[in-house]
């Protein structure tokens, strides 16, 4: 057989002939409340994509309460018709294309969430053509990656319970956890993570997050109450629109500074990178857009020598982390654990990326199907139908 007859045939296999689209809304494990907002419920459009010749990958994103019917709409109603015969394999044509294609909508979280279902998928289906796992298709630099814990910490807690959580989190094996901040006084949040820092020691990592709560000097204050605590970073200090007010208190505060789940583009981080406006790179690959742009985002970050440690979606992450040399920390809050049945490993806390070919999680589609708030099929051949559903199944 010709090299140029092997390219057709393997063109014609990797024609997307199906695209599957649900909705499932899961509840935390836990109550979720933070300076400025409460994690009521978490939204997740999963994407299933299937190729001509039987291959399949799925991917995902998630918010966290609102905005889900939209991704959902965007999907099923822009994105997924024109996936239809396109090639699976080409992966960066496929996102630019769509990205333009809702350009009146882009740069912004409700676009970015629908390309990012989209492009896990496609790099699912990548993976496990090569039969390989996700982190070394995308780089494989290392094989695990130290573990933190945000199942604790949140601001409605009281500080015994911080204590306590930060105790429990240091004894099951975790190598630092996460503490909201942005109580109504300064001396209230010293106070809290002082007694969390005296309860589990020097070694043990502490992050804070205060969710875009403070102005400029309210910033500057509370990063100089701080500073004794030793910090691993401050996150989300402002609001991510302000970049001069983050490099203003970069440039000031002794702990580094955090900043990216709500940044929605590549060239947002370059402009927080290129100004020094943070020491810490916090890309999600859902708000991001997907794979495809987060391995730009940690290279970038790579280029300025500066640490990856990406916000939520720990089953994806866990991976990606591992591809590239500057990931430094996974980030832990089971999100999946209703509609999968694989869970993360730890081991001596670290976080080890699945082995399995693709993203490396399994999906129970049947659990999807049957909590399924809103379901669409669309395809080139008759025998598909679209659909939408609402309720769970019929």
């Amino acid at each position: 057989m010709t090299a140029t007859r092997e390219a057709t045939e393997s063109s014609a296999a990797d024609r997307i002939a199906r695209v599957e689209i649900w909705q499932v809304d899961l509840a935390p494990k836990v109550a979720r409340s933070d300076a400025i907002q409460s994690f009521v419920t978490q939204e997740t459009p999963i994407v299933r994509i299937t190729c001509a010749d039987g291959a399949q990958g799925t991917g995902y994103a998630y918010t966290i309460g609102t905005g889900g019917s939209s991704v959902f709409a965007l999907l099923r109603d822009h994105l997924a018709p024109r996936l239809i015969g396109r090639n699976a394999a080409e992966i960066e044509r496929t996102w630019k294309e769509l990205f333009f294609h809702t350009h009146a909508t882009a740069v912004g979280a409700i676009t970015s969430l629908a390309l990012a279902a989209i492009d896990t998928a496609l790099w699912d289906i990548k993976a496990r053509r090569a039969v390989a796992p996700l982190w070394q298709c995308a780089g494989g630099a290392q094989r695990r990656v130290p573990v933190y814990t945000t199942e604790g910490g949140w601001l409605h807690h009281s500080r015994e319970q911080l204590v306590d959580e930060a105790q429990s989190a240091k004894a099951q094996g975790f190598r630092g956890a996460k503490v909201k901040v942005g109580r109504p006084s300064i001396r209230e949040d010293v106070e809290r993570l002082s007694a969390v820092r005296e309860a589990v020691g020097d070694t043990f990592e502490l992050m804070v997050d205060a969710n875009q709560a403070f102005t400029v000097a309210e910033a500057r204050r509370r990063a100089h109450a701080f500073a004794s605590l030793a910090l691993g970073w401050l996150e989300e200090p402002l609001p991510a629109e302000d970049i001069a007010g983050h490099a203003e208190l970069a440039a000031a505060a002794t702990m580094p500074i955090a900043v990216g789940e709500s940044l929605y583009h590549p060239s947002h981080f370059r402009e927080y990178l290129e100004r020094r406006a943070c020491s810490i790179v916090q890309v999600d690959c859902a708000r991001i857009g997907g794979i495809t742009p987060w391995l730009k985002v940690a290279h970038l970050a790579e280029s300025f020598n500066v640490a990856v440690c990406p916000h939520f979606l720990m089953e994806l992450h866990v991976s990606l982390t591992a591809a590239v040399p500057n990931g430094a920390w996974v980030e832990y809050i089971p999100q999946l654990d209703a509609v999968t049945t694989s869970r993360l490993t730890i081991d001596d806390g670290y976080a080890v990326p699945p082995a399995a070919p693709g993203l490396g999680i399994d999906w129970d589609y049947a659990a999807v199907d049957r909590t399924a708030v809103a379901r669409a099929t669309l395809g080139s051949d008759s025998t598909f139908r679209r659909t939408q559903v609402s309720g769970g199944t019929d």
